[in-house]
C-alpha cells in the first residue's frame, strides 16, 4: 500500500481535490468558532486527557467492573480477541435468532473487523442506516472519513446514485428530496429487521451502561424496533464514571462537526422486557498498542475526526489514499501497529506541522507519534536507496570543503541538464513543482564580496 501513489490518483481531478480541501477546512473552521464560545475549552481538553490516562493505566480493572455491572443489568457480555472472533460471535447470535437481515448504525469497529462482507458471505443482508454509510455501501466503497463517510462525493454523484438505486427523479440534486427518498427506503428496512447492530462511543464502568452518539437517530430507530441489539465496542472506549460523560460529550461534537452536541446521545443500560442486549468487547491489537510506550496514547482517541479536518495532507489526498479503515493522522499512528509493513508509508504522509495535535480533544501527541513511527519504520527497513542517500548527504554536510565542491558542481549541472533528467522519476519533489532558479553565487561568496 503506497500513500503517495494513491494520493496521486486522487489529485488527478484537481477541481475535486480543491473542493475536498475547502469543504473539510470549513468543518475545521466551525470547530474553531464554537470552541471559542467555551471559556474552559482547554481545561476540558486537559481533563479529558487525564481521564483517558487513568483509563489506560487501569484498563483491566475498568473492563472487569464494566462486565460485572453490565451482566447485573441483564446485558450479555462477549469478549473477542480479534476481528475473526468478533465476527464469529456476531454471526452466532444472528444464527441463534434465525436472522437473515440486520440494520446497522455507524460503527468504525465493525468496519475495522470487516463485519459486513463476513456476514454477507454467510447469507446475512446488512443495511447500513447512517445516510453517508448507506451511500458508500451502495457504491461498494468503505467510508472515506470516520465522521463524514461520503465527504468525497458531491450532490451530483449522490443524485445519480439514488436515481439508479432508489429510482429518484433523474437530475434532482435537492438535498431535502434525496434525504426524504433515503428515509422512505430505510424505514422499510427498519421495520423488517429483528436485529440491530450499533457501535459504542462510551462504555461506563461505574454503571455497566454504554452510550451511542448519532445525529440522525438511526441507531435508536433500529434498536427500538428490533428484538436483539448487538453493540460492538473497542476495549479502549471505557470511561470510569457516568459524570465523565459531561466532559467528553461537550468535546466530541464540537471537535467533530462544530455543533454543540450530537442530536442523539442514547444510553443503553438494560434490555426491555422480551428483548436482548449483547455487547462484544474487542481487543484486535489494542492490548499490543497499549504495550508500546511511545504509541499507547493513540488509544485515547474518541473518533471525532478533527485531526483529519485540519490535516493539509488528508484534505488534499482524500481518505482512500490511506488504505486503512481510520485514515488521516490518527489512522497513520494506529494502522502501523496492526501491520507495519503494509502501512509503512502512512507516518510519512504528514508535514509534522502539529495541527492535528492542536485540535485533538484528548490531547494525543499525534505529530510526535508520527515522527516516532518514522524512526521505527526506517530502522526496520535496513539499508535502502533512501538511507544510502542520507548517509552520503551526511558526509557532505559534515565536511565544509566537500559541501562547497558538491554545491558548485550541482549548480553548474542544473544550468545545463535537460528537463528530462532534472525532472526524471527520481525527483519526486519535482512532479508538481519547478526547481527554483539556480543562484549565481553562494551566500558565502556574496558575504566575502560585500562584508566591508
Amino acid at each position: 500500500m503506497s500513500h503517495p501513489a494513491k494520493a496521486s490518483e486522487f489529485l488527478q481531478d484537481a477541481a475535486k481535490a480543491k473542493w475536498h480541501d475547502e469543504t473539510l477546512w470549513f468543518v475545521r473552521d466551525k470547530r474553531d468558532t464554537i470552541s471559542k464560545t467555551i471559556p474552559e475549552w482547554e481545561q476540558l481538553r486537559d481533563l479529558a486527557s487525564q481521564i483517558k490516562d487513568n483509563v489506560l493505566a487501569n484498563l483491566d480493572q475498568y473492563l472487569i467492573q464494566f462486565e460485572e455491572k453490565a451482566k447485573a443489568n441483564g446485558i450479555q457480555v462477549h469478549w473477542a480477541r480479534d476481528a475473526e472472533e468478533h465476527n464469529q460471535i456476531v454471526l452466532g447470535i444472528l444464527q441463534r435468532h434465525q436472522c437473515k437481515a440486520i440494520v446497522k448504525s455507524k460503527s468504525i469497529l465493525t468496519e475495522e473487523c470487516h463485519l459486513n462482507p463476513y456476514l454477507e458471505k454467510n447469507g446475512i443482508e446488512v443495511v447500513d442506516t447512517d445516510l453517508g454509510e448507506r451511500i458508500v455501501q451502495f457504491l461498494n466503497q468503505p467510508p472515506s472519513h470516520i465522521v463524514l463517510p461520503a465527504i468525497h462525493l458531491k450532490k451530483k454523484d449522490i443524485s445519480e446514485l439514488f436515481h439508479e438505486k432508489l429510482h429518484t427523479e433523474k437530475g434532482n440534486e435537492d438535498p431535502a428530496y434525496l434525504t426524504h427518498a433515503a428515509r422512505l427506503h430505510l424505514r422499510e428496512k427498519f421495520l423488517g429487521a429483528k436485529v440491530a447492530i450499533t457501535g459504542v462511543n462510551f462504555g461506563v464502568a461505574e454503571t455497566g451502561e454504554f452510550v451511542v452518539c448519532t445525529n440522525e437517530g438511526n441507531a435508536d430507530m433500529g434498536v427500538h424496533l428490533a428484538v436483539v441489539h448487538i453493540a460492538c465496542m473497542g476495549i479502549e472506549k471505557i470511561i470510569p464514571r457516568r459524570k465523565d460523560l459531561g466532559v467528553f460529550l461537550r468535546l466530541l461534537a464540537r471537535s467533530a462537526t462544530g455543533q454543540p452536541i450530537t442530536n442523539y446521545n442514547s444510553h443503553f443500560r438494560s434490555p426491555a422486557s422480551g428483548k436482548e442486549i449483547h455487547i462484544v468487547l474487542v481487543d484486535n491489537g489494542r492490548t499490543d498498542q497499549l504495550g508500546r510506550e511511545k504509541f499507547k496514547n493513540s488509544l485515547k482517541c474518541i473518533r471525532c475526526g478533527a485531526c483529519m479536518n485540519t490535516c493539509p495532507i488528508y484534505r488534499r489526498s482524500g481518505g482512500y489514499s490511506y488504505g486503512s479503515v481510520v485514515p488521516g493522522p490518527i489512522g497513520s499512528i494506529l494502522s502501523p501497529g496492526l501491520d507495519v509493513k503494509k502501512y509503512s508509508t502512512l507516518p510519512f504522509a504528514s508535514t509534522l506541522c502539529g495541527s492535528c495535535t492542536d485540535v485533538c480533544p484528548v490531547k494525543i501527541n499525534i505529530h510526535e507519534q508520527l515522527y516516532e513511527w518514522r524512526q521505527e519504520i526506517t530502522k526496520s527497513q535496513g539499508t535502502n536507496a533512501k538511507s544510502i542517500s542520507m548517509k552520503i548527504a551526511n558526509g557532505i554536510f559534515a565536511v565544509p570543503f566537500a559541501y562547497k565542491v558538491t554545491g558548485s558542481m550541482m549548480r553548474g549541472a542544473l544550468k545545463f541538464l535537460p528537463d528530462s533528467i532534472t525532472y526524471s522519476g527520481l525527483n519526486t519533489w519535482g512532479k508538481q513543482r519547478d526547481l527554483p532558479e539556480t543562484p549565481k553565487e553562494t551566500f558565502k561568496d556574496w558575504y566575502k564580496k560585500n562584508r566591508s
